[in-house]
Formats: structure tokens, sequence, C-alpha cells
């Protein structure tokens, strides 16, 4: 089996044939939903599927269950479900998107690449809470609207990934006005003015334990 390394993350060919299949899906259903912005449908697998693999190169390694929240076209949500196949079989994969037409897209790829993950065709907060070790989100909302989105699905223990551009600290500024946090920033490879923010160990400011 020939490794071949993906932003730091050393794959398979069989799982790079599968981010190659799932790249011509998203080109081939954009055309229909606005699954990526039309500046970088020219440029999906720099600008979207590496992206979406350093998320996944971020975090703590087989975590039982990993969530991705207005998952939209899957990044990084599928890129992720992919790697989890080969790496870590046994985590529970779980995508929430409320866009009918997304989900149905997601149903697709995950057919199509013979992926083994969960849609959730709902609201966020309609969705019972899941316990995840791990929960992911890109270009969803800012930053305290990311963190209260997460929190009631997040395990005990569990962290948060979400990739933030160049206003990433006034973001982290403005959510530590509501939330505590550990923070830990990475700075991301395919932007140098961006990063992946890991963080764990949330509570509400002000809040009291017993």
């Amino acid at each position: 089996m020939t490794d071949l390394t993906i932003a730091g993350v050393n794959v398979s060919r069989e799982t790079l044939d599968r981010l190659k299949t799932y790249q011509a899906l998203i080109e081939k259903w954009n055309k229909t939903i606005n699954l990526v912005s039309k500046s970088t449908i020219t440029d999906v697998w720099g600008r979207h599927i590496v992206d979406s693999v350093q998320v996944f190169q971020s975090s703590n390694p087989r975590p039982d269950r990993w969530l991705d929240i207005g998952s939209g076209g899957g990044l990084p949500g599928i890129v992720i479900a992919c790697l989890l196949q080969e790496m870590s079989p046994q985590t529970q994969m779980h995508l929430i998107e409320s866009d009918l037409r997304k989900s149905v897209f997601l149903r697709t790829a995950i057919r199509e690449l013979s992926l083994s993950a969960t849609v959730h065709a709902k609201r966020i907060q309609d969705v019972p809470p899941l316990n995840a070790d791990v929960i992911s989100a890109r270009a969803l909302a800012d930053l305290p609207t990311l963190i209260g989105l997460a929190t009631p699905h997040l395990a005990p223990g569990g962290e948060c990934l979400f990739p933030k551009g160049k206003t990433w600290g006034k973001e982290v500024d403005d959510a530590s006005k509501q939330w505590k946090f550990d923070l830990k920033p990475i700075t991301s490879i395919t932007n140098p003015h961006a990063v992946i923010l890991r963080i764990g160990g949330i509570s509400v400011v002000g809040a009291t334990h017993d």
C-alpha cells in the first residue's frame, strides 16, 4: 500500500481516491446547489479539501464520536469521515445540516464513498445532545455563537476545532466575554493569516460549580 501525505496526514491510495471522488461530486453538484463559492470551485482541492484535512490533523486521534455542525457541502465533515474510515473506523461520525438539499448531497456522498456517517437534517439546536468528543465547524458563525451551538453537544473533556480567518483574535476576545475556555491556536498551512482554534474546558463566565 502506497502512503501519501496531505496536510501532514499520511493517507492510503484508497483514501486519496475517496477524496478525489468527493471533489468530483462537489464540482458536479455545485452547478445546482451552492456548496462552495464560485470563486473557489476551480481549486476545490487546495482551498477546501486540504483545508479540511488539517482540521483532522489538529485533533486528538481516535475519538469515540466526532460531530460536524453546519456541515454544508461536507467541509470538513465528509473529508474527516474519509480519514476516519481508514484511521479510526470505530469513531461515530455525525453531521448536522438543516438545509434539505445539502443534507441530500451529504447522504449521497456518504453512500457513493462507502462511508459510515449519520446526517441530521435539522437545526443544531433541535438535535438531542450528541456527547461528542470532537466538534468541528467551518465558516458557520462567529466564535461566541459557535461555542454556544457546540457546548450542548460536547462530551466532558471534549474539544472544538474551529478554522478562523485573520480576525480570529477579535473573535476570541469577544467570546471571552461570555465563555471561559482553554485555547490553542494552530497556524493554517493553507493561509498564514488563518488558524484552527482548538478549544476545550468550556464554561460560562461567572458560572459557579457545586
